[in-house]
């Protein structure tokens, strides 16, 4: 077993002896394995004890692992906060109010010390009830692969990461190590009360899953460990994918290209928006119906939707954009033209005005009618477009939508609508609308760029001057292909 164990620290925790490991150390037999285990193999340790302060008993167990790292020469820090205030006040489980101050205690030692890493004594036995927990919870194969024996947790620390070298070990195994060596584990008494998840999966559900068979442990541990290796494959498929369709990344918004995201298949964007939800929020729960809503906005056929995740995250779909990101953040307006502070461009004719984000606005009189008609039937690019100049002035004002704006789109013969209306049927992303350019002639709008223009400036058989205007984005930045995601 020493030999077992020495080569899962050096190999899969990836353990060297010229730094400290902080070991979290409860008294139960668990932890003192780990402790000694590290001890015996010439690691250096520094003992934490945390006191949750739930059982009457817990001052008198922090005392005896004191006394239990003194007699081994062992340095030792005993910290403590009260669990169940910090649960209400915080309106979390005592369960998730403990973890979260023990590592938080557990981390910051770490810091403190510099140390390599953050060693606890999950076994074989944890390992199988996580992944029952897992289960439960409809978790897919990140949760039912279970535990890994090296892992960093963002929420507790980005680099510093915490190690279980005994995932392979069963309880009893580490408490025959325990009486082996001298060393006497405590009872905690609070491994009795059914009133926690984690203790009815132990003492209730496991026997009963045990009548069916006797083995379950041994075969859910099996499982797990095959499926930590189908888990690397994914992340490998992953980590390909993030590359291909990630466009940008900050610490409030991750933006994916639309059409690179939609042509993945369903499982991988779930992943993906499961990893983007991850980076933005570590630790954040994240459940099937969340991943549903969002796969479902993502190829969804309108041009701008948006929908609710989880803590506060939201996606929006957005012309070839998909953006996942924070209650606070604030997403980019360049993927469209803007009047930023709401103030009028003014753009004579011929010339040009340079709009915010770098759109560029030009505006040329054509004297070839017939040119301008061949070239209007091809265009695709609804940021151009070619008038008759007929009725309309020198000078042209582009300018933001105001209260009772009417429009005349290309279409409707001279029928007018409500600007507003007209957004909204041509699924205007709806925080794009209120800076929204508008070509106007005086009051008039002659042209909604992005869509149509008015139905009456239109080309027709009769025209002889015509005017063209074309918006232009500005060019996006290359991308080395060495390097795709900067």
């Amino acid at each position: 077993m020493t030999e077992k164990i020495e080569a899962i620290l050096k190999n899969e925790c990836g353990l060297t002896k010229d730094r400290p490991i902080i070991v979290g150390v409860s008294g139960g037999p668990d932890s003192l394995c780990l402790m000694e285990t590290l001890r015996q193999a010439g690691y250096p340790s520094i003992v934490a004890y945390f006191d949750h302060q739930l059982r009457p008993e817990s001052t008198r167990d922090a005392r005896m692992v004191e006394k239990i790292a003194t007699r081994l020469m062992l340095a030792c820090v005993l910290d403590g906060a009260d669990v169940r205030g910090y649960s209400e006040e915080n309106k979390l489980s005592i369960e998730e109010a403990a973890r979260n101050l023990r590592y938080r205690f557990l981390f910051d030692l770490a810091r403190r010390h510099n140390a390599q890493a953050v060693a606890v004594g999950h076994t074989a036995d944890d390992q199988v009830e996580t992944v029952l927990m897992h289960f439960l919870r409809g978790s897919g194969i990140s949760g039912l692969k279970g535990m890994s024996y090296r892992t960093v947790i963002k929420s507790f620390d980005p680099e510093i990461p915490i190690v279980r070298p005994l995932l392979d070990l069963w309880r009893e195994e580490t408490e025959v190590y325990c009486a082996v060596h001298g060393l006497r584990p405590h009872y905690d008494s609070s491994n009795d009360l059914l009133n926690f998840q984690r203790n009815r999966i132990r003492h209730l559900l496991i026997p009963t899953l045990e009548t069916y068979n006797p083995k379950l442990r041994e075969a859910i541990l099996r499982m797990s460990q095959s499926l930590t290796s189908d888990y690397t494959f994914v992340m490998e498929t992953l980590e390909k994918a993030w590359q291909e369709t990630l466009v940008s990344e900050d610490e409030d918004t991750i933006t994916f290209d639309a059409d690179r995201l939609s042509a993945c298949s369903l499982g991988l964007q779930r992943n993906l928006v499961k990893h983007a939800m991850q980076t933005l929020a570590p630790g954040v729960d994240i459940t099937f119906s969340v991943l549903e809503r969002a796969l479902h906005t993502i190829n969804s056929p309108l041009q701008s939707s948006r929908v609710d995740l989880k803590g506060g995250m939201r996606l929006f779909h957005e012309a070839n954009r998909v953006f996942i990101c924070t209650s606070d953040a604030e997403l980019p307006f360049d993927l469209w033209p803007q009047i930023p502070n709401g103030q009028p461009l003014v753009i004579p004719c011929p010339g040009q005005v340079v709009m915010a984000g770098g759109w560029k606005v030009t505006c040329e009189r054509w004297r070839l009618p017939a040119l301008a008609k061949e070239q209007a039937e091809r265009n695709e690019d609804q940021f151009q477009v070619w008038l008759d100049a007929e009725d309309l002035p020198e000078t042209f004002e582009l300018r933001v939508r105001r209260q009772g704006d009417h429009f005349s789109p290309l279409g409707m013969d001279d029928h007018s609508q409500k600007l507003s209306d007209f957004f909204v049927n041509e699924k205007l992303p709806q925080r794009a609308r209120d800076r929204w350019p508008l070509l106007c002639a005086g009051e008039e709008v002659v042209w909604v760029p992005g869509y149509r223009p008015a139905h009456r400036h239109r080309l027709k058989t009769s025209t002889n001057n015509v005017i063209y205007f074309s918006m232009a984005r500005p060019p996006e930045k290359i991308v080395p292909e060495e390097n795709p995601r900067q």
